[in-house]
């Protein structure tokens, strides 16, 4: 049956604005996907610190832990935004001479342990599972907020471990082993899931470099303490606990970021450029192969620190919140953010990430003139086959 020349007139008249709109709704899809690649988009900060290892005489394992912990949280995170897991307590250990606190350093002079210190997984919670677990999001449903990560595309996400390893292997509580394989696998997750912007990803142990070989995401900085067939040494010992109370890596590395504040411009690559193997006793090594920037062009407190800055873009002719200032304009957002276990840490101003708050965009006139199309020819179909 042939169609009447109208109907072939409108279909030829519908063909190119179709094609736009299908273009614009593909190039709308495309920009969802790749939000999570602007680096405008950072707006907070996570940690996962991790020690693995039990036992009193992995003492050194536990301080590595929590001085990492004090000197984040000293930064600017917030424990809403900090992942701690222990696997054990070696400060209620009844071979501890100082009962109830960890020191990092035989001098004494700071407790680690303190009474502010929140422990997300402790004992036999600290396995391979709830950690691979706690990467990706797949957790049960009954699992509390404090043991999530609820992190997303604007995050930036610090992971650290420490503990007993060996080449692409780090042992949990001395029975089963997190690979390097599994590590990379949940990360990938992490980024098809949206649940990181840049990720910085430091281990301590033994063969260390080789946990970050596997890694094949975007957006990835690595380092580690030690190459493969070297160990991780302790810094030194302390002879009234009796154990090793640190470790070299995790000591320099804590060294340099004692006089760091939030508004520090010290670099990733500063950091890395303070690795001295003579004193470590290893050969730390740094991958940045999977990073679009440089780590010269990246703060340490882009993931240290709990810092984010906030540019105020002008209030659109007509907008709702126009000529109400900064206060009206984010109320509204406050108000749904009082979760104190999702609320973003926003701190003093860092020209390094910026927060653009503008009114959202009118609707396309190519997204227009496609839904027009679209019901004109509708409506032609409709007539005609009324018409037969």
């Amino acid at each position: 049956m042939r169609l009447p020349s109208w109907c072939t007139w409108l279909l030829l008249l519908l063909g190119p604005l179709l094609s736009l709109a299908s273009a614009s709704a593909g190039e709308q899809a495309q920009a969802f996907f790749e939000t999570g690649n602007d680096d405008s988009r950072h707006t907070n900060n996570w940690a996962v610190l991790v020690c693995s290892s039990r036992y009193w005489f992995n003492y050194r394992h536990m301080a590595n832990t929590l001085a990492m912990y004090r000197t984040i949280k000293r930064l600017g995170i917030p424990d809403s935004n900090i992942i701690l897991m222990l696997a054990d307590d070696v400060a209620c250990n009844a071979r501890n001479l100082f009962p109830a606190t960890v020191y990092g350093n035989n001098d004494r002079r700071l407790d680690l342990y303190g009474d502010s210190v929140e422990v997300d997984y402790g004992g036999y919670d600290v396995t391979v599972e709830n950690f691979l677990r706690l990467l990706t999001g797949r957790l049960d449903h009954h699992v509390p907020p404090n043991k999530r990560l609820l992190s997303d595309a604007s995050s930036n996400v610090f992971i650290y471990m420490t503990g007993h390893g060996g080449n692409e292997f780090l042992k949990f509580q001395d029975n089963e082993e997190v690979s390097a394989f599994d590590i990379a696998d949940a990360v990938e997750q992490m980024w098809e899931k949206r649940r990181y912007n840049k990720l910085l990803f430091m281990i301590d142990t033994c063969q260390a470099n080789t946990m970050y070989s596997k890694f094949y995401s975007p957006n990835i900085i690595a380092t580690g303490s030690s190459e493969l067939g070297e160990s991780s040494l302790s810094h030194h010992n302390d002879m009234d606990i009796g154990v090793a109370v640190i470790d070299g890596f995790t000591h320099f590395i804590l060294d340099k970021f004692e006089p760091v504040n939030k508004s520090s411009q010290m670099t990733l690559q500063d950091l890395f450029d303070s690795y001295d193997p003579a004193a470590i006793l290893s050969h730390p090594g740094v991958s940045t192969d999977l990073s679009r920037v440089p780590p010269s062009h990246i703060l340490v407190t882009d993931f240290f620190g709990g810092v984010a800055g906030v540019e105020v873009a002008p209030a659109a002719r007509g907008s709702a919140n126009s000529g109400r200032g900064w206060t009206a304009a984010t109320a509204g957002q406050q108000r749904g953010n009082r979760d104190a276990k999702l609320l973003r840490n926003v701190d003093k101003p860092n020209p390094s990430s910026h927060i653009t708050l503008s009114p959202p965009s009118s609707l396309p006139v190519r997204d227009v003139v496609g839904w027009v199309a679209l019901a004109g020819a509708a409506a032609g179909a409709y007539s005609y086959i009324r018409a037969l």
